[in-house]
């Protein structure tokens, strides 16, 4: 693929979202750009961003949509939300560039737990679904919404007087409970039918619905045989995913399937396996082949915090001892800080009271000098403050308190420690 080739992903800012950015920012030829209609993560860290972008099902929608797609050129468009998904696709006719969607049929019946069960169920690994509560002869069973994402509105029915109590009964699907070990298979079908990859992935925590810990296991016969019937039966193409989960007796039953990339899908990027990339170059409609690293990989997953400051600055001093370098040793973060204020066009000028040979150490740490625009070295008895003559747009950086409260008492200029870093970095590609 030669071309440059604009992704849109909607909405951006979610899990699933923010990993289809991470997965296909750095690809060569590849340009995203996220939207989302309200403002959310997205906008710190896709450079190509918008906010505020009307709600799907609005008469706004399809023609933001459309404008949006002309403006940037949008080859294909990457749904992460399956109410969104199931919109675009009843609406397909209307929307100027090709979608990530298999089918209508395929994406409503993988919209539907209903739909999904009355599919599979001459086979064994669909669970026992019961439609006539008066006939379910023991309890606890298990209920969840038909539309639903996850566990999202389920709940263990433990007697009849539950589901007797339910003013929207029909809107959910009731069950046997499934209470053995559960796991989420990622998987990618090819344009031809091909299921080239199934990876299954336990959930050992669960945050708010997301599971932030998971940990690969290995694809048996069993879930691989799962797998081609799921694929076959619903008529998937692309990156998507199933659930399954053991009953008393320990065989797997199928809980849901989406033909979406999913947020966790990062585990087997680990392994290399790009299901977002994969799904781009399928719904293209290039040939591709899956191959993978072979071994166990565990992901786990917490809050990261990006930044947006109201500071402009064209210049950066910074201090090497304790600051560039941890225990004589690089300082791998301030260092990635370094290059993407190059990136950035910032001057960098380097101010150290170092004891020793400074270049003799810029060549041990493998740092070349020309990442420095100016450097400074200073005596000991020197004052910082005094060899910085910038007056606006200039930053100093500093472990010593010491040296940071000079510069700001003299020269009242923004001051930073190295923990501070981050704050400092632009996520936004």
């Amino acid at each position: 693929m030669n071309k440059l080739t604009n992704v849109l992903v909607y909405p951006c800012g979610a899990e699933s979202g923010l990993e289809i950015h991470l997965a296909l920012k750095d690809i060569m030829n590849i340009r995203v750009v996220g939207a989302s209609g309200k403002e959310d993560h997205g906008r710190m860290v896709y450079k190509n961003y918008y906010g505020d972008f009307p709600y799907v099902g609005t008469p706004e929608f399809i023609p933001a949509l459309n404008q949006l797609i002309e403006k940037e050129s949008i080859d294909i468009l990457l749904p992460t939300h399956d109410t969104v998904l199931l919109y675009l696709a009843r609406n397909a006719e209307k929307i100027n560039t090709r979608i990530a969607f298999p089918s209508l049929e395929a994406t409503e019946i993988c919209r539907s737990k209903k739909k999904i069960y009355d599919l599979f169920h001459k086979y064994d690994f669909c669970p026992e679904v019961f439609v006539d509560i008066e006939k379910i002869e023991s309890f606890p069973v298990y209920a969840k919404l038909d539309e639903g994402q996850g566990s999202k509105g389920a709940f263990i029915v433990k007697d009849k007087k539950q589901l007797t109590d339910l003013e929207d009964i029909e809107n959910f699907v009731v069950m046997e409970l499934l209470p053995g070990e559960e796991l989420t298979i990622d998987c990618f079908t090819d344009r031809h039918g091909r299921v080239q990859f199934v990876g299954p992935r336990n959930r050992k925590r669960v945050s708010d619905g997301i599971s932030v810990n998971s940990n690969s296991v290995p694809a048996t016969e069993e879930i691989k045989s799962i797998a081609k019937i799921v694929s076959d039966e619903i008529g998937i193409r692309g990156s998507w995913y199933f659930q399954l989960k053991k009953d008393v007796n320990g065989k797997f039953k199928l809980l849901e399937a989406s033909v979406k990339v999913a947020g966790n899908s990062n585990t087997f990027r680990g392994l290399g396996v790009n299901l977002p990339l994969l799904m781009v170059y399928d719904y293209l409609d290039y040939d591709v082949e899956v191959f993978h690293n072979d071994y166990a990989i565990e992901v786990d997953r917490c809050l990261q915090s990006r930044y947006n400051i109201a500071l402009e600055y064209d210049t950066i001093y910074i201090d090497f001892d304790d600051t560039i370098t941890k225990n004589q040793e690089i300082n791998p973060n301030v260092m990635m800080f370094l290059y993407h204020q190059k990136l950035k066009k910032r001057t960098i000028k380097l101010i150290t009271k170092h004891l020793h040979d400074l270049n003799q150490t810029l060549e041990n740490l493998a740092i070349h000098k020309g990442i420095f625009d100016e450097i400074i070295h200073l005596k000991m008895e020197d004052e910082k403050y005094r060899y910085i003559k910038e007056k606006e747009k200039v930053i100093f950086i500093d472990n010593a308190y010491g040296e940071r409260a000079k510069v700001k008492k003299e020269l009242n200029i923004p001051v930073f420690d190295v923990d501070t870093i981050p704050t400092l970095i632009d996520w936004r590609e």
